[in-house]
Protein backbone atom coordinates (compact mmCIF):
# COMPACT_ATOMS: atom_id res chain seq x y z
CA UNK A 1 0.00 0.00 0.00
CA UNK A 2 2.85 2.37 0.91
CA UNK A 3 4.62 1.67 -2.41
CA UNK A 4 1.39 2.26 -4.36
CA UNK A 5 0.83 5.58 -2.59
CA UNK A 6 4.35 6.80 -3.33
CA UNK A 7 3.97 5.79 -6.97
CA UNK A 8 0.75 7.80 -7.27
CA UNK A 9 2.29 10.86 -5.64
CA UNK A 10 5.38 10.63 -7.83
CA UNK A 11 3.14 10.56 -10.89
CA UNK A 12 1.38 13.66 -9.61
CA UNK A 13 4.67 15.50 -9.20
CA UNK A 14 5.71 14.61 -12.73
CA UNK A 15 2.55 16.26 -14.09
CA UNK A 16 2.37 19.41 -11.95
CA UNK A 17 4.39 22.33 -13.38
CA UNK A 18 7.43 23.48 -11.42
CA UNK A 19 6.78 26.81 -9.69
CA UNK A 20 9.56 28.85 -8.16
CA UNK A 21 7.66 32.09 -7.57
CA UNK A 22 10.15 34.06 -9.68
CA UNK A 23 8.71 33.88 -13.20
CA UNK A 24 5.76 35.97 -14.32
CA UNK A 25 3.30 33.54 -15.90
CA UNK A 26 -0.03 34.69 -17.27
CA UNK A 27 -3.05 34.62 -14.92
CA UNK A 28 -4.52 31.74 -16.91
CA UNK A 29 -1.30 29.75 -16.48
CA UNK A 30 -1.44 30.34 -12.73
CA UNK A 31 -5.08 29.29 -12.46
CA UNK A 32 -4.51 26.20 -14.60
CA UNK A 33 -1.48 25.18 -12.54
CA UNK A 34 -3.35 25.64 -9.26
CA UNK A 35 -6.31 23.65 -10.52
CA UNK A 36 -3.92 20.87 -11.56
CA UNK A 37 -2.56 20.71 -8.01
CA UNK A 38 -6.04 20.75 -6.44
CA UNK A 39 -7.32 18.00 -8.71
CA UNK A 40 -4.28 15.78 -8.15
CA UNK A 41 -4.49 16.12 -4.37
CA UNK A 42 -8.21 15.38 -4.64
CA UNK A 43 -7.38 12.17 -6.52
CA UNK A 44 -5.20 10.96 -3.64
CA UNK A 45 -7.17 12.20 -0.61
CA UNK A 46 -10.74 12.38 -1.99
CA UNK A 47 -11.13 15.87 -0.53
CA UNK A 48 -13.10 17.73 -3.27
CA UNK A 49 -10.88 20.23 -5.10
CA UNK A 50 -13.16 23.20 -4.40
CA UNK A 51 -12.64 22.89 -0.63
CA UNK A 52 -8.87 22.91 -1.17
CA UNK A 53 -9.24 25.91 -3.46
CA UNK A 54 -11.38 27.68 -0.86
CA UNK A 55 -8.80 27.19 1.89
CA UNK A 56 -5.95 28.20 -0.40
CA UNK A 57 -7.68 31.38 -1.56
CA UNK A 58 -8.69 32.30 1.98
CA UNK A 59 -5.12 32.02 3.20
CA UNK A 60 -3.81 33.90 0.17
CA UNK A 61 -6.08 36.84 1.01
CA UNK A 62 -5.21 36.70 4.72
CA UNK A 63 -1.47 36.72 3.98
CA UNK A 64 -1.93 39.78 1.79
CA UNK A 65 -3.78 41.61 4.56
CA UNK A 66 -1.53 40.84 7.55
CA UNK A 67 2.02 41.64 8.60
CA UNK A 68 2.62 38.84 11.12
CA UNK A 69 2.94 36.15 8.45
CA UNK A 70 4.97 36.23 5.23
CA UNK A 71 3.36 36.98 1.88
CA UNK A 72 2.68 33.97 -0.34
CA UNK A 73 5.40 33.37 -2.95
CA UNK A 74 4.57 29.99 -4.43
CA UNK A 75 1.75 28.56 -6.46
CA UNK A 76 -0.38 27.89 -3.39
CA UNK A 77 -0.69 29.97 -0.23
CA UNK A 78 -1.55 27.76 2.76
CA UNK A 79 0.80 28.69 5.59
CA UNK A 80 2.11 26.49 8.39
CA UNK A 81 4.24 28.10 11.07
CA UNK A 82 7.68 26.38 11.14
CA UNK A 83 7.20 25.15 14.73
CA UNK A 84 3.93 23.49 13.75
CA UNK A 85 5.35 21.96 10.59
CA UNK A 86 8.63 20.64 11.99
CA UNK A 87 7.48 20.17 15.60
CA UNK A 88 7.45 22.58 18.57
CA UNK A 89 10.67 21.20 20.09
CA UNK A 90 12.50 20.53 16.83
CA UNK A 91 15.85 22.41 16.89
CA UNK A 92 15.66 22.72 13.09
CA UNK A 93 12.56 24.77 12.11
CA UNK A 94 13.22 24.12 8.41
CA UNK A 95 13.52 20.35 8.89
CA UNK A 96 12.23 18.31 5.93
CA UNK A 97 13.14 14.88 7.26
CA UNK A 98 9.99 12.83 7.75
CA UNK A 99 11.37 10.77 10.64
CA UNK A 100 12.55 13.71 12.73
CA UNK A 101 9.39 15.71 11.97
CA UNK A 102 7.32 12.80 13.27
CA UNK A 103 9.66 12.40 16.26
CA UNK A 104 9.03 16.02 17.28
CA UNK A 105 5.27 15.77 16.60
CA UNK A 106 5.34 18.01 13.56
CA UNK A 107 2.55 17.91 10.99
CA UNK A 108 4.60 18.08 7.78
CA UNK A 109 4.03 15.31 5.24
CA UNK A 110 5.54 14.24 1.94
CA UNK A 111 3.05 15.10 -0.79
CA UNK A 112 5.14 14.49 -3.90
CA UNK A 113 6.85 11.21 -3.12
CA UNK A 114 10.41 12.54 -2.92
CA UNK A 115 10.89 11.32 0.65
CA UNK A 116 10.95 14.85 2.11
CA UNK A 117 8.36 17.08 3.78
CA UNK A 118 9.31 20.60 2.74
CA UNK A 119 7.44 23.61 4.10
CA UNK A 120 8.29 25.45 0.87
CA UNK A 121 6.92 22.73 -1.40
CA UNK A 122 3.39 23.55 -2.67
CA UNK A 123 2.39 19.90 -3.04
CA UNK A 124 3.71 18.91 0.40
CA UNK A 125 1.87 21.80 2.07
CA UNK A 126 -1.45 21.23 0.31
CA UNK A 127 -1.23 17.47 0.89
CA UNK A 128 -0.55 18.06 4.59
CA UNK A 129 -3.61 20.30 4.95
CA UNK A 130 -5.76 17.87 2.96
CA UNK A 131 -4.72 15.09 5.33
CA UNK A 132 -5.83 17.20 8.28
CA UNK A 133 -9.30 17.41 6.72
CA UNK A 134 -9.16 13.75 5.76
CA UNK A 135 -8.76 12.79 9.42
CA UNK A 136 -12.33 14.07 9.93
CA UNK A 137 -13.88 12.78 6.72
CA UNK A 138 -14.54 13.76 3.13
CA UNK A 139 -18.21 14.81 3.35
CA UNK A 140 -19.33 18.42 3.76
CA UNK A 141 -20.22 18.33 7.46
CA UNK A 142 -17.00 16.65 8.51
CA UNK A 143 -14.91 19.00 6.39
CA UNK A 144 -16.58 21.90 8.23
CA UNK A 145 -15.64 20.28 11.55
CA UNK A 146 -12.06 19.84 10.34
CA UNK A 147 -11.90 23.50 9.29
CA UNK A 148 -13.22 24.69 12.63
CA UNK A 149 -10.76 22.51 14.54
CA UNK A 150 -7.92 24.05 12.51
CA UNK A 151 -8.96 27.73 12.54
CA UNK A 152 -11.11 27.87 15.73
CA UNK A 153 -13.23 30.66 14.18
CA UNK A 154 -16.78 30.33 12.88
CA UNK A 155 -16.39 33.32 10.54
CA UNK A 156 -13.36 31.75 8.87
CA UNK A 157 -15.19 28.47 8.32
CA UNK A 158 -18.14 30.36 6.83
CA UNK A 159 -15.91 32.33 4.45
CA UNK A 160 -14.03 29.22 3.27
CA UNK A 161 -17.24 27.26 2.72
CA UNK A 162 -18.58 30.23 0.74
CA UNK A 163 -15.50 30.24 -1.48
CA UNK A 164 -15.84 26.49 -2.00
CA UNK A 165 -19.46 26.98 -3.07
CA UNK A 166 -18.43 29.62 -5.61
CA UNK A 167 -15.67 27.46 -7.07
CA UNK A 168 -17.96 24.44 -7.26
CA UNK A 169 -20.79 26.46 -8.84
CA UNK A 170 -18.69 28.08 -11.56
CA UNK A 171 -16.23 25.19 -11.97
CA UNK A 172 -13.22 27.47 -12.37
CA UNK A 173 -10.81 29.66 -10.41
CA UNK A 174 -10.79 32.87 -12.49
CA UNK A 175 -13.51 34.76 -10.61
CA UNK A 176 -11.78 38.15 -10.52
CA UNK A 177 -14.04 40.15 -12.84
CA UNK A 178 -15.86 43.17 -11.34
CA UNK A 179 -18.69 45.47 -12.39
CA UNK A 180 -19.55 49.05 -11.45
CA UNK A 181 -22.53 48.97 -9.03
CA UNK A 182 -24.75 51.11 -11.30
CA UNK A 183 -25.26 50.79 -15.06
CA UNK A 184 -22.58 53.03 -16.54
CA UNK A 185 -25.05 54.45 -19.04
CA UNK A 186 -27.35 55.68 -16.27
CA UNK A 187 -27.07 59.18 -14.82
CA UNK A 188 -25.03 59.19 -11.60
CA UNK A 189 -22.35 61.21 -9.82
CA UNK A 190 -19.89 60.38 -7.10
CA UNK A 191 -16.70 61.55 -5.43
CA UNK A 192 -14.47 60.27 -2.66
CA UNK A 193 -16.55 60.54 0.54
CA UNK A 194 -14.81 57.84 2.58
CA UNK A 195 -13.79 59.01 6.07
CA UNK A 196 -16.11 62.05 6.19
CA UNK A 197 -17.81 62.79 9.51
CA UNK A 198 -21.33 61.51 10.17
CA UNK A 199 -23.51 62.66 13.07
CA UNK A 200 -26.77 60.70 12.95
CA UNK A 201 -26.76 57.97 15.58
CA UNK A 202 -23.54 59.28 17.16
CA UNK A 203 -20.25 60.59 15.85
CA UNK A 204 -18.69 58.22 13.32
CA UNK A 205 -16.90 58.26 9.99
CA UNK A 206 -18.40 57.52 6.59
CA UNK A 207 -17.23 54.02 5.64
CA UNK A 208 -17.94 54.09 1.93
CA UNK A 209 -18.57 56.09 -1.24
CA UNK A 210 -21.92 57.72 -1.99
CA UNK A 211 -23.09 57.37 -5.61
CA UNK A 212 -25.98 59.75 -6.28
CA UNK A 213 -28.64 58.72 -8.78
CA UNK A 214 -32.41 58.77 -9.23
CA UNK A 215 -34.85 56.59 -7.36
CA UNK A 216 -34.99 53.07 -8.73
CA UNK A 217 -31.78 53.15 -10.79
CA UNK A 218 -30.62 49.49 -10.82
CA UNK A 219 -28.01 48.45 -8.27
CA UNK A 220 -25.83 45.54 -9.34
CA UNK A 221 -23.46 43.08 -7.71
CA UNK A 222 -19.86 44.21 -8.15
CA UNK A 223 -18.20 40.79 -7.88
CA UNK A 224 -18.68 37.04 -7.82
CA UNK A 225 -19.91 36.30 -4.34
CA UNK A 226 -22.56 35.09 -1.94
CA UNK A 227 -25.29 37.20 -0.34
CA UNK A 228 -24.35 37.21 3.33
CA UNK A 229 -26.81 39.80 4.64
CA UNK A 230 -30.13 41.24 3.51
CA UNK A 231 -32.65 43.38 5.36
CA UNK A 232 -33.03 46.57 7.36
CA UNK A 233 -30.36 48.50 9.24
CA UNK A 234 -31.27 51.73 11.05
CA UNK A 235 -28.25 53.48 9.52
CA UNK A 236 -28.20 51.90 6.06
CA UNK A 237 -31.90 51.26 5.57
CA UNK A 238 -32.61 48.44 3.14
CA UNK A 239 -29.19 46.95 2.53
CA UNK A 240 -27.41 43.91 1.10
CA UNK A 241 -23.98 42.50 1.98
CA UNK A 242 -22.10 40.24 -0.44
CA UNK A 243 -18.89 38.31 0.36
CA UNK A 244 -16.56 37.87 -2.61
CA UNK A 245 -13.75 35.44 -3.42
CA UNK A 246 -11.10 37.75 -1.91
CA UNK A 247 -12.45 37.95 1.68
CA UNK A 248 -14.11 41.30 0.84
CA UNK A 249 -17.59 42.16 2.08
CA UNK A 250 -19.40 44.47 -0.35
CA UNK A 251 -22.04 46.63 1.37
CA UNK A 252 -24.92 48.24 -0.57
CA UNK A 253 -27.12 50.57 1.50
CA UNK A 254 -30.08 53.01 1.29
CA UNK A 255 -31.83 50.83 -1.32
CA UNK A 256 -35.47 51.40 -2.24
CA UNK A 257 -35.99 47.66 -2.41
CA UNK A 258 -34.48 44.34 -3.45
CA UNK A 259 -34.44 42.44 -6.72
CA UNK A 260 -37.05 39.72 -6.98
CA UNK A 261 -36.03 36.42 -5.35
CA UNK A 262 -32.70 37.79 -4.03
CA UNK A 263 -31.98 35.91 -0.80
CA UNK A 264 -29.33 35.25 1.81
CA UNK A 265 -27.00 32.49 0.61
CA UNK A 266 -27.60 33.23 -3.07
CA UNK A 267 -24.65 33.14 -5.46
CA UNK A 268 -24.28 36.30 -7.56
CA UNK A 269 -21.95 37.44 -10.31
CA UNK A 270 -20.79 40.86 -11.53
CA UNK A 271 -23.58 42.94 -13.01
CA UNK A 272 -26.43 40.90 -11.52
CA UNK A 273 -29.40 43.02 -10.37
CA UNK A 274 -29.73 43.09 -6.57
CA UNK A 275 -31.86 46.17 -5.88
CA UNK A 276 -32.52 49.82 -6.68
CA UNK A 277 -31.21 53.22 -5.54
CA UNK A 278 -33.25 54.78 -2.76
CA UNK A 279 -33.07 56.97 0.34
CA UNK A 280 -33.98 54.50 3.06
CA UNK A 281 -32.46 54.56 6.54
CA UNK A 282 -31.78 56.75 9.56
CA UNK A 283 -34.70 55.36 11.51
CA UNK A 284 -37.00 52.37 12.10
CA UNK A 285 -37.91 49.99 9.26
CA UNK A 286 -39.49 51.83 6.34
CA UNK A 287 -37.92 55.24 7.07
CA UNK A 288 -37.10 57.01 3.82
CA UNK A 289 -36.52 60.48 2.39
CA UNK A 290 -34.20 61.95 5.02
CA UNK A 291 -31.55 62.57 2.34
CA UNK A 292 -31.31 62.59 -1.47
CA UNK A 293 -31.46 59.19 -3.19
CA UNK A 294 -28.06 57.54 -3.50
CA UNK A 295 -26.24 54.25 -3.13
CA UNK A 296 -23.86 53.96 -0.20
CA UNK A 297 -21.21 51.47 -1.31
CA UNK A 298 -18.59 50.16 1.10
CA UNK A 299 -16.01 47.38 1.23
CA UNK A 300 -14.79 45.56 4.33
CA UNK A 301 -11.79 43.22 4.51
CA UNK A 302 -11.50 40.14 6.73
CA UNK A 303 -7.96 39.24 7.82
CA UNK A 304 -8.68 36.11 9.83
CA UNK A 305 -9.09 37.99 13.12
CA UNK A 306 -11.35 40.94 12.43
CA UNK A 307 -12.93 42.99 9.68
CA UNK A 308 -12.38 46.65 8.79
CA UNK A 309 -13.51 49.07 6.12
CA UNK A 310 -11.27 50.53 3.44
CA UNK A 311 -11.76 53.23 0.84
CA UNK A 312 -13.57 51.81 -2.23
CA UNK A 313 -13.20 54.92 -4.40
CA UNK A 314 -10.19 53.81 -6.46
CA UNK A 315 -11.81 50.42 -7.04
CA UNK A 316 -15.00 52.06 -8.27
CA UNK A 317 -13.03 54.21 -10.70
CA UNK A 318 -11.17 51.15 -11.98
CA UNK A 319 -14.31 49.03 -12.42
CA UNK A 320 -16.09 51.92 -14.14
CA UNK A 321 -13.19 52.33 -16.57
CA UNK A 322 -12.93 48.59 -17.21
CA UNK A 323 -16.64 48.32 -17.92
CA UNK A 324 -16.57 51.26 -20.32
CA UNK A 325 -13.68 49.63 -22.16
CA UNK A 326 -15.54 46.33 -22.43
CA UNK A 327 -18.50 48.10 -24.02
CA UNK A 328 -16.44 49.89 -26.69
Amino acid sequence: MRIKKIAILTLILSIIPVWDGQAQPSPNDVYNSRMEVYKRIEAVTHIPWYYLAGVDQYERNVRQARRDIPKAKGLTAIYFRPEKWAGPLNPNPTDDNLLSIQLFNGVGLDGDGDGKASITNDVDVLYTFANHLLSYGTDHDNIKIGLWDYYKRDKTVSIIIGKARLYKHFGRLDLDKHAFPLPIRSHYTYKNTWGAARGWGGRRIHEGTDIFAGYGVPVRATAYGIVEMKGWNRFGGWRIGIRDINNNYHYFAHLNGFAKDIRVGQIVEPGMLIGGVGSSGYGPPGTSGKFPPHLHYGIYKDNGFTEWSFDPYSHLRLWERQERNRKK
